[in-house]
């Protein structure tokens, strides 16, 4: 029996703000077979010889056929061109600092990798975004007298629970009674107001979990915790824990935080570090307004690594809201001259994760550029993720 042919790639990535589509019709044999190609609104398909290829677009994605332009042929992605496209967009972003915490609640902490419960029942009163991490040199420069704020802490009381960047700070002095995360002994010092966050580099402040064993967050006072959005879900407590592959929660909330960010401070270049203090992933964003649809039949190379297998569930053809993202690994001393220029350069934001989560992150960022047709990979040196 002859081997099945091989299937022809349709990948069109829509940008909701420009109304605007680039359509990729790959021919996987390269060989110049005749291919019919038929656009309609709400549809595309292509057939050739070794079979037809369909693709129905989500609902209130619309395309405007007569606008076809730029056909061109890029060798080793298939044919090119641009057409006009309607899409729905939503301008209200997602504040991944609320993660379905609500004031007057009473929630659950839970690990994410594992569910094991880290605070049960605690009612937050208070949900207080902390100040950006320069704001004790713009007091001074607005105070006609001396800082009131130099060198205290903000530290959350009982039902309090402040959000930084990426992180939680909640108070467990009253949560003795409840099963506690595991915590290493610790070295503290009286921490600033501006670097409330930083601890010295000898202490050992990990926090984690008991069943898992996975990084949570760190001590940074007898009183008060910090917990990485990345490793913690916090739910009411009249729901249950929701099972979320992890590959698929760690990217959507380091999406949302960066476009959060980028929205609030106009700062679209970042440095993922790991909590060791090392630099891990550059990253830069370019757009958080793309809408990704491809049909392709699943590839299987990565079966090997389960922290990607939820993302071989998908059928052949798939749609997803994606934040483009330029990147550069910085493990094993790779582009460390860039990492330096952006270190000093204070345009370019730091977001501090555990180290395990940043190498999580790197692979789904690998995967996700692999998946890309190979002309839209790189840019400027640097690697492009189309599904972040």
């Amino acid at each position: 029996m002859a081997a099945a042919a091989a299937e022809a790639r349709l990948f069109l990535e829509v940008r909701k703000r420009l109304q605007s589509a680039l359509l990729i019709l790959g021919d996987p044999n390269e060989g110049g077979l005749p291919m019919d190609v038929c656009i309609t609104p709400t549809s595309l398909q292509m057939k050739s010889p070794g079979g037809c290829t369909e693709l129905w677009l989500p609902a209130g994605v619309r395309l405007v056929p007569s606008s076809c332009r730029g056909l061109q042929h890029v060798a080793g992605d298939g044919l090119h061109l641009r057409l006009q496209a309607r899409a729905e967009f939503c301008t209200k972003p997602i504040s991944v600092f609320n993660q379905s915490s609500q004031a007057q609640e009473c929630c659950t902490f839970y690990c994410q990798s594992c569910g094991e419960i880290i605070i049960r029942n605690r009612k937050l009163l208070r949900l207080l975004p902390l100040p950006h991490e320069n704001w004790g040199a713009l007091v001074d420069e607005w105070c006609c007298h001396a800082n009131p704020f130099a060198n205290k802490p903000l530290h959350p009381q009982e039902n309090d629970c402040f959000t930084g960047d990426c992180f939680f700070l909640v108070n467990l002095r009253h949560d003795l009674q409840q099963p506690r995360p595991a915590v290493t002994p610790v070295e503290r010092r009286c921490l600033s107001s501006e670097n409330h966050l930083k601890m010295k580099p000898k202490a050992n402040t990990k926090v984690i979990c008991k069943r898992c064993k996975v990084m949570l967050g760190e001590t940074v006072s007898s009183e008060t915790t910090k917990f990485y959005m990345t490793e913690i879900i916090i739910q009411p407590s009249e729901r249950n824990f929701p099972i979320i592959p992890r590959s698929q929660f760690v990217q959507s909330v380091i999406a949302q935080c960066l476009v959060e960010l980028s929205s609030a401070r106009s700062t679209f270049r970042f440095t993922l570090q790991g909590h060791d203090g090392k630099a891990y992933i550059l990253l830069w964003l370019l757009n958080s307004d793309s809408l990704v649809i491809e049909a392709l039949e699943s590839s299987t190379s990565i079966k090997k690594f389960p922290l990607l297998e939820d993302l071989l569930k998908a059928d052949s053809s798939s749609a997803w809201n994606a934040v483009k993202v330029l990147y550069q690994p910085c493990i094993k001393s790779r582009n460390a001259e860039l990492a330096s220029l952006w270190e000093s350069d204070i345009s370019v934001h730091c977001l501090t994760l555990p180290s395990a989560t940043c190498l999580e992150l790197l692979l789904i960022l690998s995967r996700s550029n692999a998946t890309l047709p190979p002309s839209l990979r790189c840019m400027n040196s640097f690697q492009i993720c189309p599904k972040f």
